[in-house]
């Protein structure tokens, strides 16, 4: 399930970083954006080749920090009004949903002896 949302919210991030390059000519945070969203499936994407439970643990608190980062970027581009609040709560949205799931699977995994 996180896989296929993280890859689905990456492929949501690249169409959306073109739209900032395109529509609204803003090529700095839109790369910032574009990295930390894309990079939180890639995370999640490795964890599956984890060699060991404590080796899975560090790919999902990445994800989630990429996640973090991003949702920080999306704010910054809202507060500086380059999108608009319904742009912000679409993409806000799917990432408080992935958010969480990691927040889940780093805590079942923190507690695992």
């Amino acid at each position: 399930m996180i896989r296929q949302k993280t890859l689905d919210f990456a492929v949501r991030i690249v169409n959306f970083y073109k739209y900032l390059c395109t529509d609204k000519k803003e090529f700095v945070l839109s790369k910032q954006i574009l990295r930390s969203g894309t990079s939180i499936g890639a995370n999640v994407r490795e964890s599956k080749n984890a060699q060991t439970d404590p080796d899975y643990l560090s790919k999902m608190n990445i994800a989630l920090k990429e996640a973090d980062e991003t949702q920080y970027w999306l704010e910054v581009l809202f507060r500086s009004e380059l999108i608009t609040e319904q742009e912000y709560k679409s993409l806000d949205e799917d990432l408080k949903e992935i958010i969480a799931i990691l927040v889940s699977i780093v805590k079942k995994l923190k507690k695992k002896p």
